[in-house]
């Protein structure tokens, strides 16, 4: 399921890119239901979903450091710009 749950994202994206404009906007229903699903084999995709996984922890791991940092410069910034 979470190789499905990964590969939505290619199909998300490639919807915003296959958009019919008019007086209401549409994805191209023709094009989705002629666009090809992969189905690797189950081995392949527990191979695909470990790596994204381990990506998605990565980005994870590195906005939390993001936001420390942030309040860290906030810290040093005020403690720097407080006159007495």
């Amino acid at each position: 399921m979470k190789f499905v749950y990964y590969y939505m994202f290619v199909i998300d994206e490639w919807c915003k890119q296959h958009i019919n404009q008019g007086g209401f906007a549409s994805v191209d229903m023709s094009g989705l239901y002629n666009l090809s699903f992969p189905i690797p084999s189950l081995e392949e995709q527990s191979r695909i979903v470990s790596i994204l996984d381990t990506f998605e922890a990565s980005i994870a791991n590195l906005e939390a450091q993001l936001k420390e940092r942030e309040k860290q410069y906030e810290y040093y910034r005020n403690k720097l710009l407080t006159f007495e």
